[in-house]
């Protein structure tokens, strides 16, 4: 999605009573959007959306229309920082056939504060690289494939502090849907 139609569509929301928009408490001109209590009640809708596109669309057209940032802040959002080490984790997340303003994404995980998204360089030395195909990532998140599949296969390759990447699996998690099986059409 263009930053130009996400902007419409985020004033749609608004507009409608969905989400509100709130300066960042932390980041001077920034804003923040949250669901309002009628946004709350379509949850469970937009979900039961989620889970019969799991269920019934076609894997392969599934991996055709790719958004390396969409994959990314829905990845920040689910993250559990829990099997992570109990200080600032920086993993970097590199998609090599991506162009350059879209190829790498920086993962920080503060015990304290949660965890933020960068897509320019935050400046932190880097605990674990992840250089993988856009892909390949993808289809990990969404739970039809797994990290041990595609580091045997070569599609992955993780780089850097060792219990980290032993415990990706753990600490990356995946898409709410990805509990959700196909069925037969």
């Amino acid at each position: 999605m263009s930053p130009a139609l996400l902007s419409q569509r985020l004033k749609e929301l608004e507009a409608a009573g969905v989400i509100s928009r709130t300066p960042s408490p932390t980041e001077p001109g920034v804003f923040e959007y949250r669901l309002t209590a009628a946004g709350n009640e379509l949850k469970p809708v937009v979900e039961a959306f989620g889970i019969w596109g799991q269920r019934w669309v076609e894997t392969e057209l599934s991996l055709q229309r790719l958004d390396v940032s969409l994959l990314m802040w829905d990845m920040r959002r689910n993250l559990d920082p829990t099997p992570m080490p109990k200080r600032r984790s920086v993993v970097q997340f590199l998609y090599p056939e991506l162009s350059p303003a879209q190829r790498s994404w920086w993962l920080l995980v503060e015990p304290n504060t949660g965890v933020d998204l960068c897509s320019i360089d935050p400046g932190f030395d880097v605990d674990l690289y992840v250089s993988t195909d856009l892909r390949t990532m993808t289809a990990i998140w969404m739970g039809w494939d797994n990290v041990r599949n595609a580091l045997n296969a070569q599609r992955m390759m993780l780089t850097g502090d060792r219990q980290l990447a032993a415990d990706i699996q753990k600490w990356l998690g995946l898409s709410p849907f990805a509990k959700e099986r196909k069925l037969a059409s």
